[in-house]
């Protein structure tokens, strides 16, 4: 058969749904955003309503922009077709965020113990002997932050969404550090990168008392922005890691 030698395809909608739910730790996040939704619908004035869009954040935080007030009654279509929306892009924020786990998981399951040297090739001709050295031991692969931060730049849904980040990020510092009112620019590079940057914000927040430090307060939320979309970046590269990557071929 022509296509034999070829590897099956598997669509990457259904390795999502395995990455999804192939592994405890994704499982055990559904199990929790599973709770939690129910809490939102079924008391919505309750402390833990709002607690699906945090679970699901950074890409949960676009439903803001929904014509939807979750404390108000539903009444017409238009309300009753903004919740729909908002339910399933909810779903869908879930969905992600548990392939990205469990494509954390995976690699730390899967991660090659230190050590282990991978099968040599094999060389046909003598000659490629003295070419090859097969005997002296096998490079090291990267280690480090540059190995830890390369599914951050290594891919384009990590850098588009880094791309995203920066804008947001630099918008703040533009309204914080030129504008005369800043506003509320700070929303944007905090929907940008939760829920990381929630801490960013807890410990940003306190230093705005202190009128002869307060200058510093955007500096260092700007910082823990900044780390907190590269750490989202580095969790989104694994996610498009392994939506790129094959199954293993079955025996024939």
């Amino acid at each position: 058969m022509p296509t034999a030698s070829h590897p099956r395809r598997v669509p990457r909608l259904r390795r999502l749904l395995a990455l999804a739910s192939g592994n405890w730790l994704a499982r055990g996040y559904l199990a929790v955003f599973a709770v939690s939704f129910t809490v939102m619908f079924l008391f919505p004035e309750s402390a833990f309503a709002g607690s699906p869009l945090l679970l699901t954040a950074p890409l949960s935080l676009l439903c803001v922009f929904l014509p939807l007030d979750p404390g108000a009654g539903i009444d017409g279509a238009a309300d009753v077709t903004a919740v729909a929306v908002f339910a399933i892009w909810l779903l869908l924020c879930a969905l992600v965020n548990a392939a990205v786990l469990g494509a954390l998981a995976t690699r730390a399951a899967t991660a090659a113990p230190a050590g282990v040297r991978e099968p040599l090739p094999h060389v046909a001709d003598p000659a490629e002997w003295k070419r090859t050295d097969m005997t002296g031991p096998a490079r090291p692969r990267p280690q480090g932050v540059r190995a830890l931060l390369a599914p951050a730049v290594d891919n384009w849904l990590a850098r588009g969404y880094l791309a995203v980040v920066a804008v947001a990020l630099g918008f703040f510092l533009c309204a914080a550090f030129v504008l005369p009112d800043p506003g509320f620019a700070g929303i944007w590079p905090l929907m940008a990168t939760a829920p990381f940057s929630i801490l960013a914000m807890a410990v940003s927040s306190p230093v705005e008392y202190y009128s002869s430090i307060a200058w510093l307060s955007p500096l260092i939320f700007s910082i823990g922005v900044a780390l907190s979309g590269l750490v989202n970046a580095v969790l989104l590269g694994l996610l498009a890691r392994r939506l790129r990557s094959r199954e293993p071929r079955p025996a024939v």
